[in-house]
């Protein structure tokens, strides 16, 4: 079965704790157990860094192991013209996820470079974001 890239970007590993009342009280694991639940026989990877670098690291790993990118790039959708060239480079399915609505937030969220690959967005599910997400990639990706 395919391997689908689960990554999340700068401060998620604080999900449940940072700010519960926009980003709840879901963790990460709960994320992580989530996007597994749905996923049926697909790999999930998840992933959680920081760092930009790492983040572009692993897309281009994806590019040779994953059928698809879920992607939650955090504060780098806003300012980071390296992860979309990254994205850019990989072929297969990308989702950008958005556990708030960000449309509702501060103008400088209203922008995403990852908006301009990805095949599809999801603001303001919280973490079932994520599993629409996955869902979808299943269905895109196929056995």
């Amino acid at each position: 079965m395919a391997v689908i890239y689960v990554l999340n970007g700068p401060n998620l590993n604080l999900l449940g704790k940072r700010q519960p009342e926009i980003y709840g009280r879901d963790t990460l694991e709960d994320v992580e157990l989530l996007c597994r639940d749905v996923a049926g026989d697909h790999e999930i990877r998840c992933l959680q860094s920081n760092w930009e670098g790492q983040i572009i690291d692993w897309i281009h790993e994806a590019r040779e192991q994953a059928a698809a990118i879920v992607i939650n790039p955090g504060a780098l959708t806003h300012t980071s013209v390296a992860v979309l060239d990254a994205l850019n480079a990989f072929d297969g399915p990308v989702f950008e996820i958005h556990i708030s609505q960000v449309h509702k937030r501060e103008a400088f969220r209203h922008h995403s470079y990852v908006s301009l690959r990805a095949d599809g967005v999801i603001a303001g599910l919280g973490i079932e974001g994520y599993a629409a997400a996955v869902r979808r990639a299943v269905m895109l990706i196929g056995d």
